[in-house]
């Protein structure tokens, strides 16, 4: 097994403890998280890492996954929504392969598992578009910042669920809305055994200049923005939590070109603990090198 200890303000004290085989445990002051996820209203961070780039160019899942963990920085809670709403898809895809329809057909069940989804698929759905409003001012000055020009970006959820405004809040009005489209494909879904509207079919498109930058965006484009991302990110968490997350940059430089570097380098480390993980130094001014604190592994 392995260890790692940290101390959080001075107060708290975590540890992690890894085995080779099992799942992990966490310690908070020497008393085990029941649920793991817990660890988040200890201790904030923001991990840029050179996988990160399948957010702005690769499928669906990678963004969705990005804004799940924004939100669920900001909100504990919602990984606990995300959770119910994966179980229940997953019961629900079972019960359509199962031999109780085959064999009844009971629509009551159905009816209980559309009610429930909707239930959740609206807080989960509020809550993304939600916390993407909030992002979006920082990820302009950011982008703004490390491009050096004046580009629109722009940063939209695309959901499945129609007829729905921008400004569209009513929680009971995007749940009805919800349970109209569940329905509606409910005889294909009893084709299929496959759900295919909600959160988990949901999308967030990034836009330059009212052009994808999944689809069109060169690869200078596409890192910028990613960068622009995550130092959002940063930004956001500080200014909602009012504790600067720690930073966590994993062999990123090697992704950027100097210029980029350079801005990145000069923004870091300032309002929060940054940790950079690199295979050597000769990317790195020396100027940073000399304020840096040096662990050789």
């Amino acid at each position: 097994m392995a260890v790692v200890t940290g101390q959080i303000d001075f107060r708290d004290d975590l540890k992690l403890n890894l085995f080779r085989q099992g799942s992990k445990k966490i310690y908070v002051n020497e008393s085990i998280l029941k649920k793991q996820s817990e660890i988040k209203n200890y201790i904030r961070s923001v991990c840029f890492c050179s996988n990160d780039i399948d957010i702005v160019k690769s499928e669906p899942s990678y963004r969705r996954t990005w804004i799940d963990k924004v939100v669920s920085q900001l909100e504990p809670v919602y990984l606990d929504l995300i959770s119910r709403f994966n179980r229940l898809l997953k019961q629900r895809s079972h019960f359509w392969r199962s031999e109780n329809f085959q064999k009844n057909q009971s629509s009551d069940i159905v009816e209980s598992f559309d009610i429930q989804m909707s239930i959740i698929s609206t807080r989960i759905f509020r809550r993304r578009r939600r916390a993407l409003l909030k992002i979006k001012p920082y990820v302009e000055y950011w982008h703004n910042h490390l491009s050096k020009s004046k580009e629109q970006i722009g940063i939209n959820y695309l959901s499945g669920i129609q007829n729905i405004s921008i400004e569209e809040e009513e929680e009971e009005v995007i749940c009805k809305k919800i349970a109209e489209q569940l329905l509606n494909q409910r005889s294909l879904e009893a084709l299929t055994g496959k759900c295919n509207f909600g959160p988990h079919r949901d999308d967030v498109e990034f836009l330059i200049n009212n052009i994808s930058v999944r689809k069109y965006g060169s690869s200078g484009q596409q890192r910028t923005f990613i960068l622009a991302l995550k130092m959002a990110e940063l930004d956001l968490l500080t200014k909602t939590l009012n504790v600067p997350p720690i930073l966590i940059l994993d062999d990123v430089l090697a992704e950027l070109d100097i210029t980029r570097q350079n801005l990145l380098l000069n923004s870091v480390g300032k309002d929060s603990q940054c940790f950079i993980s690199a295979t050597h130094l000769d990317k790195f001014n020396q100027s940073f090198v000399g304020t840096s604190q040096m662990i050789h592994l």
